[in-house]
């Protein structure tokens, strides 16, 4: 799943490739993966890109028409990306198609534009088109982003909350953006148990990890803001040191990285640097033992 990092980097990628220039058409191939009718797709057309932004994990294309914004905001979700094309082909896309490309924004010069297209049969890709970001409610209800929050937030948000820090990361009303990937990843930085209780931090601890979160995120935006949107999955995966790494060698201290498995994801961590030595139960296993 695309997250902070990659959410920055397509969004100056796309500011880049197309602010100035005006969306000359909108084709939708699956019409579930819009989440709103009024404003329409039809709205986008001859309007002016003025900007992109983040928000979370949503990305946001600002467009203006007759002195009217009209955003389009997209939740790639788990297996949803941005594919940008120089050469894109004139005919529309038919709805209903088993083509995994969901919706074509085209910009710009004749040819180039944007696919959003989504891989397997989970279908959770999710395009909003509205006058303001904040309409939906999914983006009203998101917490603090995990740059922008202070430490003293964060100290009160951990102090506040009964959930494991694995949850908590991941939760986006509670931080925003940060995923699955990217919290293995700080929590690894941080020295901490996935299965630590949030309240149960000391102040060192909590400096700790949230050190971490800045490491981690910054270091992974600077590495990816830059780069060809088609590099950045690439990119993402080649700068993990335990997320997706389970039976390698921990970078930091030689001791195998483990996974602990849920029914539909699963999570790395390294006993010797985050749990004492000690082996986390695997999630699905256990179960199946009982």
């Amino acid at each position: 799943m695309p997250e902070l990092p990659e959410i920055t980097a397509i969004a100056q990628y796309v500011a880049e490739k197309a602010v100035g220039t005006t969306v000359r058409r909108v084709d939708v191939a699956a019409l579930s993966v819009l989440k709103t009718f009024s404003p329409g797709p039809h709205e986008l057309v001859g309007a002016t890109v003025t900007g992109t932004d983040r928000i979370g994990k949503y990305f946001v294309l600002w467009t203006e028409k007759e002195g009217a914004r009209v955003a389009l905001v997209v939740h790639l979700s788990r297996a949803g990306w941005l594919r940008w094309s120089e050469k894109l082909a004139p005919t529309p896309l038919k709805p209903g198609g088993k083509s995994p490309i969901a919706l074509r924004v085209h910009v710009g010069p004749e040819g180039e534009g944007f696919d959003l297209t989504e891989a397997g049969t989970q279908k959770r890709l999710a395009v909003w088109i509205v006058h303001d970001p904040s309409e939906i409610e999914m983006v009203a209800t998101l917490g603090p982003d995990a740059l922008t929050v202070s430490r003293a937030e964060f100290g009160a948000i951990l102090a506040g909350s009964r959930a494991q820090l694995k949850n908590l990361l991941r939760d986006q009303r509670t931080i925003a953006g940060i995923g699955n990937a990217y919290s293995d990843e700080i929590l690894h930085t941080a020295k901490l148990s996935p299965f630590a209780g949030a309240k149960s931090l000391d102040e060192a601890q909590t400096d700790a990890l949230y050190a971490a979160m800045h490491t981690e995120l910054d270091d992974a935006v600077a590495r990816s803001v830059g780069q060809h949107v088609a590099t950045l999955k690439a990119e993402k995966r080649s700068g993990m040191k335990v997320h997706g790494r389970t039976g390698s060698p921990c970078p930091v201290c030689g001791d195998t990285v483990r996974e602990v498995s849920f029914a539909d994801r699963s999570f790395q961590y390294c006993p010797t640097c985050q749990t004492g030595g000690k082996i986390l139960a695997d999630r699905r296993l256990s179960k199946l033992l009982k």
